[in-house]
This record gives structure tokens, sequence and C-alpha cells, in this order.
């Protein structure tokens, strides 16, 4: 059962300074499920039935059970009350890829809380059983549209134990955000590759025949430096790269895409990130607003996908 009330009147759990939402006693909805209807209409066809034959065992069983129906309720939302939620980490993926956030929930009580069910709007629900004075951590996914920061939606907490009869649910508006990358533009053809240039300052390992890797191969490497057993393979053509040689300096500009929209652009430098840090090369990057030195390494690869995740944020 899922439902969707207007924003004005959602009474909502928000984040304090220390992110944790605790669910109060304000911010319980709670109805019958069909199960709690149809006990419903049952009770109300044995009190008729009792009354029209003066059967006062059927009368006491129909109070007992509207009395159990009762302490159901409670329990139902007890098993809301008092719950705490933050966000613990969110990850970082690329436009088009399922960004999960990694709620930590929190039972501060000495009893234990079954079937507690969260989900973002129209998301797969995620269930669990919260031991007694535990914290336990779930995933929420979600599928990303756009690229920046993206905010964690509202989470729809409910529950239906103990017997399913009632509906109890709350909304949480928590504090977190997940980085979202551009999408990675087409491997790009040899002639639409980037600039390249060597730099005099050699540092891919010590010695001059100390082999370090394969490369793919750009037009105007030696022939001496092509690895002729891949080729002959049909593995493609491939260059070895040797420590102490000159490094090579790839830079990723964003006038060298003057085609292309900003979306686009950026997409193209994304792959051009994700293919020199492949190919173990040092990269810099020239945005409009941002210049990033040349460098190499999981740093300079966090770095360029973030100047490009956030590039004209104001915009978006």
């Amino acid at each position: 059962m899922r439902l969707n009330l207007p924003d004005r009147f959602i009474r909502r759990c928000h984040s304090n300074r220390l992110g944790e939402a605790t669910i109060g006693r304000q911010q319980i909805y709670i109805i019958p499920t069909r199960y709690g209807f149809g006990f419903a209409l049952l009770l109300m066809l044995m009190w008729i039935g009792s009354i029209n034959y003066a059967n006062n065992l059927g009368l006491m069983l129909t109070f007992l059970l509207a009395g159990l129906a009762v302490v159901t309720m409670l329990h139902t939302w007890r098993n809301l009350l008092g719950l705490s939620f933050r966000v613990s980490r969110a990850s970082q993926v690329f436009k088009g890829e399922t960004a999960c956030f990694y709620l930590q929930l929190i039972n501060p009580r000495s009893d234990e809380r079954p079937t507690i069910g969260l989900h973002f709007k129209n998301g797969d629900v995620i269930y669990s059983d919260l031991p007694p004075d535990c914290d336990q951590q779930v995933k929420l996914c979600i599928t990303t549209e756009r690229r920046g920061r993206l905010s964690i939606p509202r989470v729809q907490v409910f529950t239906t134990y103990p017997l399913g009869l009632f509906y109890a649910w709350s909304y949480l508006d928590l504090s977190g955000e997940a980085l979202v990358y551009p999408a990675p533009g087409p491997r790009p053809q040899i002639t639409n590759l980037p600039s390249y240039q060597l730099n005099a300052q050699g540092d891919k390992g010590v010695g001059a025949d100390d082999f370090v890797g394969l490369r793919s191969y750009r037009p105007g490497d030696s022939p001496r430096q092509i690895d002729w057993k891949a080729q002959a393979r049909e593995q493609g053509l491939h260059t070895k790269q040797f420590g102490g040689d000159r490094a090579d300096l790839c830079w990723l500009e964003w006038d060298h895409y003057p085609h292309l929209g900003i979306e686009a652009r950026l997409s193209a430098l994304c792959r051009g990130v994700l293919d020199a840090v492949e190919q173990q090369q040092a990269f810099g990057l020239r945005l409009p607003n941002l210049t990033l030195k040349p460098a190499r390494g999981e740093t300079q690869r966090q770095a360029a996908l973030r100047a490009l995740a956030l590039f004209a944020e104001a915009e978006q």
C-alpha cells in the first residue's frame, strides 16, 4: 500500500544538526488495510447476528476481537515511534546509473521492531527487522537522470506489524547527497583525440629498461616500442611503456569540442578522463571556470570528475 498526500498536508521528520531524523508522535499516519476493513466488516456481521439471536457468547467474542483490533492498532503505531534514521554515505555514479544511499536505522528501545519497510516514491521496497538496541544499515537506490548533486529523495517508512490489519507510515526528509558525473561519451576516433605533449620529466618508473605496461597505439609512436606479438595475436596495436622514459601529458580542453553542446562536451571530457586513467597517463583539465594541473592517479580522477559533475551547477 502506497499513499501520496499533498505536501501541505504532510508532517515530515527532518534531520537535526547531527543528521538524524526521529519519528515523533505527530508524524505517524495510520489507516486500516484491506484486511483491516474486511475484519471490521466481519465484526459488524457478528455483532448484528449476535443481537438478532440474543447470543451472549457471540457478543463476547465480537467485543473480544474488537479489543484485539484496538491493541493491534497501538502496536502498529508504536512500531514506528522513536525510530531514528541518518544517511551514512552515498555512492558516486555516472548519469543514467543507479545511485545508492546507505541509511542507518537506529532502534533505541529494548524491544525489537519487526517488518519495517522503506522506499522512495515509486521505488523498490526494502524490509528490515530491527533487534533491540541496535543500528542497522539498509540501501535505497534510485536511477539518475541528470548530473550534479543529487539530494536524497523523500523516504517513506511504514509497517503493518503485527497482524497486517493497519498500515502506519511516516515521511523522512533526510540530509545527504550523491554526486552524479556526466555520462561518458563514446571513445573518440584517432583523428579526434585531444592534444598530447611530452613531459621532460619521466615519472613512470626507474631505469629506462623497466617495462611498466601497454597503452593504445598513437600515430608517431616508435615502431621499436610497438608490441608486435600482441598484433600477431590480433589483440590490437599497442605501445610498450618503459620506466624512466618521458611521460606523455594529455590536456583535456573544453575548447577542443566547439561543435558540441554543453552536456555533450562534458561527456566527451569524461570519456577522456577515464581513458587517461586507464592508460596511466598524466592529464590536465581546462574548463572555462577551472584548470586542473596535470597529474595522474585516483585523486586526479576524482577531482576531474567532480569538476565535470558540478560544471555550471547553477544552470542545472
